[in-house]
């Protein structure tokens, strides 16, 4: 793959990374359940809390694609330290959709008498498929990029 194509994945994985750091940022200020809330009582209320422990799974995985395109621009897809990453981005896929799933639980029961949590259990599904998908998605390039490594351990044992 040619480098400039890579790095332009870079820059797009970075701009996902600063778009989501914004939007956790201003998000608070302007919607929902801290929209009469003061600047400190903002980022003490617990929902929120949750949302930016929940994120750190995010930006991990974000990171580790990341780094798994640097070893790709270096030719070094078919390592271990590849495997490693996919699995570390699988466990945050999976760990994030636990985390939005019990977010939407405590949504679905919790809610005030007043508000339809319709619209956010809807986003909570969204994004729980989306995080398995890209789980299953990455458990099967593992396993394909588990069994090319395989193989060339075999092909350089018998040369």
């Amino acid at each position: 793959m040619k480098t400039t194509s890579i790095r332009f994945l870079q820059l797009v994985l970075a701009l996902i990374a600063i778009v989501a750091l914004i939007i956790l940022v201003r998000f608070p200020l302007m919607e929902g359940r801290a929209q009469n809330l003061d600047l400190f009582s903002i980022y003490t209320d617990p929902f929120i809390l949750y949302g930016y422990v929940s994120s750190i799974a995010f930006f991990i995985s974000l990171f580790k694609a990341f780094k798994l395109l640097g070893y790709i621009a270096h030719n070094k897809l078919f390592t271990m330290d590849s495997i490693r990453i996919l699995k570390s981005i699988k466990y945050c896929a999976i760990s994030l959709s636990g985390l939005i799933g019990l977010a939407a639980l405590y949504i679905r029961f919790f809610h005030h008498e007043d508000d339809d949590p319709a619209g956010f259990l809807m986003l909570c599904t969204i994004t729980i498929f989306i995080c398995v998908v890209v789980a299953t998605l990455v458990a099967v390039l593992e396993k394909i990029l588990q069994n090319a490594i395989d193989m060339k351990s075999e092909n350089d044992l018998t040369i």
